[in-house]
């Protein structure tokens, strides 16, 4: 499932490159964006209750949250909406580093040894270039990173954060290191 959400993240995160690099039109970008933000959050949900993965939809929500107030900020063009998505996104920042931690170390180690999370090297190198771009989304709403950094970040991270884990693991059952 997860897989899934990672490959239509993209089908955002890369509409919104283009457009912040001055191609496209804000409202229906906005709408792309919250057509993937409603598709994480359902795919969230899919994933703590089908799947029993609280762990991994945590980090959905907080994601497809973030991507629901991008689509409102685009779409609605309401002064300051893009401070008001650059503190959501500081908020997701916070929450993706937590993430990292976690995935680099494996978590906490729980009676007998027995671990509630597998550390993975490269979910954590996903998260944090998550950091990054929301770092980098929450500087943009303040003026203070340009579109073009944002952009060129989005389209990069497309790559490294969303589509090499999901096709490798779709592939070939793991993860590239």
């Amino acid at each position: 499932m997860t897989l899934a959400v990672l490959v239509a993240i993209s089908v955002m995160w890369v509409p919104l490159a283009i457009f912040l690099l001055g191609k496209g039109e804000g409202k229906s970008t906005g709408v792309v964006c919250g057509i993937v933000g409603t598709l994480v959050i359902i795919g969230a949900m899919l994933q703590a209750a089908v799947f029993k993965d609280g762990f991994v939809a945590g980090l959905l929500f907080a994601h497809g949250l973030l991507y629901l107030t991008t689509s409102y900020a685009l779409v609605s063009g309401v002064e300051d909406g893009l401070k008001t998505n650059g503190n959501v996104s500081l908020t997701v920042a916070f929450i993706s580093l937590i993430y990292a931690i976690l995935f680099f170390t494996g978590g906490p180690v729980l009676e007998g040894g027995k671990r509630l999370l597998e550390s993975s090297n490269y979910f954590a190198f996903a998260c944090l270039g998550y950091v990054v771009l929301t770092i980098e989304v929450w500087l943009f709403g303040y003026g203070k990173c340009s579109a073009k950094l944002l952009a060129w970040s989005l389209i990069l991270w497309a790559f490294f954060g969303l589509w090499i884990p999901a096709f490798w693991l779709f592939t070939s059952g793991t993860l590239p290191f």
